[in-house]
């Protein structure tokens, strides 16, 4: 029994002892929850941000990739997706640990790897958060000034954010996710809506059946359709980060995954359909080349009226938010196991006695975000400009992470043989899967200068970050082993 006279009231020590509860072995570091497979599902969907892709990345795929054969290209990005699932799931399944890609990379292909990536996909959530909450500054900030509201820049809307994000990521995440869940419908329910006037009314020129012909689906340029189709696809990766907070993570994480990818694939199949139909095939991708971040609002303005406009104007800020806060979330956990294990400070594995959150990690993860906006906002930092730059070099590092985790899957898988895993899972997914991310990554360097606009000095930067953080994993990793065994062994929540 505990002789702390009000455990209730104490944090809860990383360095200590585990303790028997349910029958198994459990620390009382260790993150606890009880979140279901729609909250997980939600929290994922979130960070997808729906309606912001629908809005962007939709139009570009008409305006730069197979035109009017877009609906397609989410179809192929869907399966690809469906078929990492397959492996990804049964990996996580049977590896009942935390830490997401960093632990699961760990698994299958060793500690030096699997240090890179954890340092990769640590830097590559708070890259894109932290220049998500610029462009979520800017989008609020443009919003009230558009309805007379008071001027104010960018900075002081998001640093508002930030504090949002800090007390939501300080509790409990079930707040996090009923809130997430409100944003999420809400949005979801606005395209379905745009979906169903345009097809009910037969848009510019009635239903059409170009997007289905041959000749359509393999016109324009198929690589940079298909390359921002798979960067529409993201999220579901973030759901084995939350395992201890889940409710039985054996069922509720592929589940969550699964679902997922069929509602943003069949979501974003229809509304690429409808928002061709809206336009007319024949009018369709000059008017998104025209105007690729305001053709689809224009098409909802067209059906839905100013209302729908506003509305959609309204959702792509919740979405943003919404997004950024299962990021935060994200980081704020990625944290957690990294100083878990000892790579940084451990003081970032406490957990709150009564939140039951990393609240330590969660309060870093603001500190730093607010310092980028302060730098960003210091050296006059274009909101606008650095979000697509970010994104764009997050979304290369998660094609690579992807594939990285495809291919541990698949040794790990091999290797160990588990019970109920046939050659379906560990073998003939994976590899249709790895062909998918391979031939998406090529693309992905091909046409670098479509993902990070910012000139070749720019991309360079990039993409040596990217690598470079691997590379340091990978020293790190060697050092650990020479000179703190006791860190290399943990490395990868082992």
């Amino acid at each position: 029994m505990s002789t702390d006279p009000n455990p209730s009231t104490l944090e809860h020590d990383p360095t200590a002892m585990p303790l028997a509860v349910g029958g198994q072995p459990r620390e009382q570091s260790a993150l606890s929850g009880n979140m279901g497979t729609w909250g997980l599902a939600f929290t994922t969907l979130a960070y997808n941000a729906p309606i912001a892709i629908v809005t962007g990345y939709v139009t570009v795929v008409v305006a730069y990739g197979n035109g009017v054969g877009a609906p397609w290209t989410y179809v192929v990005v869907a399966v690809i997706a469906l078929l990492f699932a397959v492996g990804f799931t049964a990996f996580a399944r049977h590896l009942p640990r935390p830490g997401g890609f960093y632990a699961l990379i760990t698994a299958g292909l060793g500690k030096h790897l699997g240090l890179g990536v954890g340092y990769l996909a640590t830097a590559q959530y708070f890259a894109i958060c932290a220049g998500g909450l610029s462009f979520l500054g800017f989008a609020t900030a443009s919003l009230v000034s558009s309805w007379g509201g008071p001027p104010a820049p960018w900075w002081v809307y998001s640093i508002v954010f930030l504090i949002f994000f800090g007390v939501l990521g300080y509790v409990r995440l079930e707040l996090s996710t009923r809130l997430l869940t409100v944003f999420l419908i809400a949005e979801v329910i606005l395209v379905v809506v745009y979906d169903v006037v345009v097809l009910s009314q037969g848009g510019e020129s009635g239903l059409t059946s170009a997007p289905f012909l041959a000749e359509n689906i393999f016109s324009g340029s198929i690589g940079l359709a298909l390359l921002f189709g798979m960067l529409s696809l993201s999220g579901f990766e973030a759901s084995v980060i939350f395992r201890e907070e889940v409710k039985d993570p054996d069922k509720t994480i592929p589940r969550a995954v699964y679902m997922q990818i069929i509602v943003i694939g069949v979501l974003y199949t229809v509304s690429a359909y409808a928002f061709i139909v809206a336009l007319g095939p024949d009018n369709v991708v000059a008017a998104a080349q025209a105007n690729p971040l305001g053709a689809f609002l224009d098409s909802a303005e067209m059906y839905l009226g100013v209302i729908g406009r506003d509305l959609f104007n309204i959702l792509t800020v919740t979405s943003l938010f919404a997004g950024l806060l299962a990021g935060y979330n994200t980081i704020s956990r990625y944290l957690y196991n990294l100083g878990h294990d000892g790579i940084l400070p451990r003081a970032l594995a406490s957990v709150h006695a009564v939140q039951r959150s990393p609240h330590r990690a969660s309060i870093v993860t603001g500190v730093i975000l607010l310092g980028t906006q302060v730098l960003l906002a210091f050296f006059g930092g274009a909101a606008e400009f650095i979000y697509p730059q970010v994104s764009g070099a997050g979304g290369y590092a998660l094609l690579v992470m992807l594939a990285l985790v495809t291919i541990a899957a698949i040794v790990f898988l091999n290797r160990t043989r588990p019970e109920g895993v046939t050659a379906w899972h560990r073998l003939i997914a994976p590899i249709l899967a790895l062909v998918g991310l391979s031939i998406s990554i090529v693309l992905a360097t091909i046409n670098i200068d479509q993902m990070i606009t910012a000139g070749p000095i720019v991309v360079a930067i990039c993409l040596g970050v990217v690598y470079g953080l691997v590379v340091l994993g990978i020293i790190m990793a060697s050092v650990y082993k020479r000179k703190r065994p006791d860190v290399y062994a943990r490395i990868g929540r082992e």
